[in-house]
Parts: structure tokens; sequence; C-alpha cells
């Protein structure tokens, strides 16, 4: 599988990927996603890890800073916008 570009300049690269797709959102996991979104707050490649996961319905994980929930969200106000 070939390494997209922009995956080899992120800040998550050589972390745990288990951080960014907690269990749940709550409890224990609401933890994990937020340290995750601090992890993507100083990632240069933010916006383009958000536009993949925006583009490819990533249905699950912190991704480009945002949680599941609010990449539907994004998902739905451009729809509105289209």
């Amino acid at each position: 599988m070939m390494m997209l570009d922009w995956t080899r300049r992120a800040a998550c690269l050589d972390l745990d990927p288990e951080l960014f797709f907690p269990i749940s959102a709550e409890g224990p996991g609401r933890s994990q996603v937020e340290q995750a979104k601090h992890v993507c707050a100083r990632c240069p490649v933010r916006e383009a890890c958000l536009a993949y996961a925006l583009d490819t319905r990533q249905a699950y994980g912190v991704w480009g800073g945002t949680d599941p929930d609010q990449r539907r969200n994004l998902a739905l106000a451009a729809a509105h916008q289209a």
C-alpha cells in the first residue's frame, strides 16, 4: 500500500495509533480523544488529514483534529452548501 505524501510529515507518525482510535468517546476514551486532538493541534498536515478523512468518509478515530461527530457535522454543512 502506498503511503500518502502528507502522512510522512504527520505529528502522529511515530505515536501509537490506538490513541487516535479509542474504543469509546465516553469515559477514558474521552481523555484519549482530547490527547489525540492535542497532537493534531500542532500537526503541520492537519488540513490534509482532515480533507482525507472527509473525502474517504472515515467513520472512526480522530483525523485532522476532529472526532467522528465533528466530521459528520462538517460533511452535513458542506452538503447543505452544495
